[in-house]
């Protein structure tokens, strides 16, 4: 019997909302991983949230490095290392040391480069952290930027986002550094679906993976997407198996989200649909 692949979670923790880390831990856990968290921020609630003067945002990096070195301490090692969101170019660095220490021939390192949406930053990237998430970007195995974070990252304007196959797959091919790592460009549009356009360095090959676009904009989507898609890999699916089921389940857990008449605002209903991820990849 095989121990479950354990997996470091460098993400923030937000009290109230479903994203990040209160993502990959049940997500990670439904797919028979061990998700080892080690927080970059504690949020009182997801920053889609009206803030107010109560508002908490909790920056932990001093915590990060002693944590990493602890973990070092105890002999740890991890089959992936999965990076979301990160407050500063600080935390980065931080990061970057955490990968050197604990990567090894074996581990899956997956950085999904969290800072921006809508053609927007968020107000947390500055031109320091995108230009560290530029370097920890390059010695990943594996990206899963959305459309805005890819512009960045490339350095283009949003507005040039291409709309054809030939240019999108330009753009993966660029994002991978012409084939040095595999690349997952989240909320593609091709003719009434909604899906990823991806790039598998151990194949060449580019090709889409796409389900009915359902209505709305939900927040944590994203980290939802891109713990599916680990946690695929982990159990030995090809990129473009997880992608495809990665993209299934979060168009379901948005389809009953919008069911329930539930409140944008808290995330898609994911935990009553976590079953789905128990099964085998060829049986999901």
């Amino acid at each position: 019997m095989k121990l479950a692949p354990k997996v470091a979670a460098i993400q923030d923790l937000s009290g109230y909302g479903r994203c990040s880390i209160m993502v990959a831990v049940p997500v990670l856990a439904a797919m028979g991983a061990q998700c080892c968290p080690m927080l970059t921020a504690y949020l009182s609630a997801h920053t889609a949230c009206p803030q107010t003067e109560d508002s908490v945002f909790l920056d932990v990096t001093r915590e990060m490095a002693r944590t990493g070195r602890h973990w070092q301490a105890l002999g740890l090692s991890f089959d992936a290392i999965f990076s979301g969101f990160l407050g500063s170019a600080a935390q980065i660095d931080v990061l970057l040391d955490f990968i050197r220490r604990f990567r090894t021939e074996k581990t899956l390192v997956l950085v999904d480069p969290v800072m921006g949406d809508g053609g927007r930053p968020y107000r947390t990237c500055t031109p320091d952290l995108c230009r560290q998430m530029g370097i920890l970007a390059a010695g990943a195995d594996l990206i899963t930027p959305n459309c805005t974070e890819a512009a960045l990252l490339l350095g283009e304007p949003y507005a040039s986002l291409p709309t054809s196959e030939a240019g999108l797959f330009r753009w993966l091919e660029r994002l991978s550094l012409e084939g040095k790592r595999s690349v997952v460009l989240t909320g593609v549009h091709r003719e009434g679906q909604l899906g990823a356009a991806c790039l598998d360095r151990s194949t060449g090959r580019t090709f889409f993976t796409l389900d009915r676009e359902e209505p709305g904009q939900f927040p944590g989507t994203g980290d939802l997407f891109a713990s599916v898609l680990l946690g695929r890999l982990l159990q030995g699916a090809s990129l473009q198996d997880a992608a495809q089921q990665a993209v299934g389940f979060v168009r379901q857990s948005i389809r009953r989200t919008l069911d329930l008449k539930a409140p944008v605002i808290e995330g898609v209903q994911f935990e009553a649909l976590l079953g789905l991820l128990t099964l085998p990849p060829d049986e999901a």
